[in-house]
C-alpha cells in the first residue's frame, strides 16, 4: 500500500487522469469501480515508468552529444596547435635558409677586405 501512495505522489495529475481515461475506455461491463481503479493505477505506473525511461534516454543522448562536441572542440584545438607549429617550423626553416648566405657574404667581404688592405 505504501508503494501505491508513493506512485500517486510522484505521478502528475495529468498522468492520473490519462490512466483513468484509458482504464474506463477498456472497462468490461461487469467490472467494479475498484477494479477499474486498480487497472488505472497499473496503467499510471506504466506511464510513469515509460516517462522515466524516456527522460533517461534523453539524458544519455545529451551526455553523448556533449561528449562528441567536446571531442570535436579538442580535435579542432589540436589541429590549430599543429597548424601553428607547422607555420613556426616553416618560418624557422626559411630563416635557416638565409643564414648560410649571410655568412657566405660576410666571409667574402672579409676576404676582400683582408686582400685589399694586405694585413
Amino acid at each position: 500500500m505504501t508503494n501505491n501512495k508513493k506512485t500517486k505522489e510522484t505521478a502528475s495529475v495529468e498522468t492520473q487522469q490519462e490512466a483513468m481515461k484509458i482504464a474506463k475506455a477498456t472497462q468490461k461491463p461487469a467490472q467494479t469501480k475498484e477494479q477499474t481503479k486498480l487497472i488505472a493505477q497499473g496503467i499510471e505506473k506504466g506511464i510513469t515508468l515509460y516517462k522515466k525511461q524516456q527522460k533517461e534516454k534523453a539524458r544519455e543522448a545529451d551526455k553523448l552529444k556533449k561528449k562528441t562536441l567536446r571531442q570535436k572542440q579538442n580535435d579542432e584545438t589540436v589541429s590549430d596547435i599543429e597548424t601553428k607549429q607547422a607555420q613556426q617550423d616553416q618560418i624557422n626553416s626559411e630563416s635557416n635558409k638565409t643564414l648560410p648566405w649571410i655568412l657566405l657574404a660576410l666571409s667574402w667581404a672579409g676576404f676582400i677586405y683582408y686582400s685589399v688592405l694586405g694585413f
